[in-house]
């Protein structure tokens, strides 16, 4: 089968009863084009061990094999795993690729993956992943909080998930999961991929995000006063963070910290800048 054909894809779907299931987010990209985009914006080379969240029928995968990345997989749908563990070395010889690189499949979910055990285990150089659209934000988030996630983390997620992500200060879309990316990763999105290069389509059009990790300043205290003020924060976004926070027992002095960083007591939380969050968290007696 020819993975990238949406006609072959709904072919096999047919043949073995399958039906893509909305719950899990299964809507399979069916477009060359689109995922030798996101293996390009990946920038992964020859050689380099990469994560996948979700390989599905394993057309990024094999886009992936085809350039020689050894690819660790995690496929949560038994039938997609025993799919393409039977079938991707016959599908890229078909393609006439002598050399892939090499499949690690795993059949469970990676909400309950144990990543600092799997960090660990193995360098990553990068995640690329086309996410599962009902819990990709919770798993980019699991990935993107462990100190020892890789340096790379490039997803297919939907446009206005992906506009959150990547949101800076001011602009509508910014929220929580943006803010806590933000701190140890630069966000771009990098492409848009249309409803129509998926099979079955999506009501809504999807991007490529590319998050670069950087440096950052907080200790591990520090940390966890950033992760409780921010979910609290957005919590109650419509509020002021002045009036807000005078009434929050476990940030003691939180005034005094807004005016020494010189973050007036009338701004709110999708106004503040990454920096301000992290100069705030320093300050503040959590």
């Amino acid at each position: 089968m020819d993975v990238a054909s949406s006609d072959q894809v709904k072919a096999w779907c047919l043949a073995n009863g399958f039906h893509p299931n909305r719950a899990l987010g299964q809507n399979f990209l069916v477009d060359v084009g689109a995922l030798e985009g996101i293996a390009d914006a990946a920038g992964v080379n020859a050689g380099d061990t990469v994560l996948e969240i979700g390989p599905g029928l394993g057309v990024l995968t094999e886009c992936l094999l085809a350039r020689g990345v050894h690819v660790y997989a995690i496929e949560k749908d038994t039938r997609l795993a025993d799919r393409l563990k039977a079938n991707v070395e016959a599908e890229l010889a078909a393609r006439g690729v002598a050399a892939p690189g090499t499949l690690t499949l795993v059949a469970a979910d990676a909400l309950k993956t144990d990543w600092d055990a799997l960090f660990a285990s193995r360098p990553f150089a990068a995640c690329v992943s086309n996410l599962p659209y009902s819990v990709g934000t919770r798993i980019l988030l699991d990935i993107a909080r462990n100190p020892a996630a890789p340096p790379v983390l490039t997803v297919l997620v939907q446009t206005e998930v992906a506009q959150r992500f990547a949101a800076v200060e001011g602009e509508k879309p910014r929220g929580q999961a943006g803010v806590w990316l933000q701190l140890d990763f630069d966000v771009r999105i990098v492409r848009e991929v249309a409803p129509t290069c998926f099979w079955p389509k999506p009501e809504v059009g999807s991007s490529v995000v590319r998050l670069d990790r950087h440096p950052c300043s907080l200790t591990p205290s520090e940390r966890a006063v950033f992760y409780m003020l921010t979910k609290s924060a957005f919590m109650h976004r419509r509020k002021q963070l002045g009036g807000f926070l005078r009434k929050q027992p476990q940030f003691p002095g939180a005034l005094d910290a807004l005016a020494a960083v010189d973050i007036p007591p009338t701004a709110r939380a999708e106004e503040l800048s990454n920096a301000q969050w992290l100069a705030l968290s320093k300050n503040l007696k959590g």
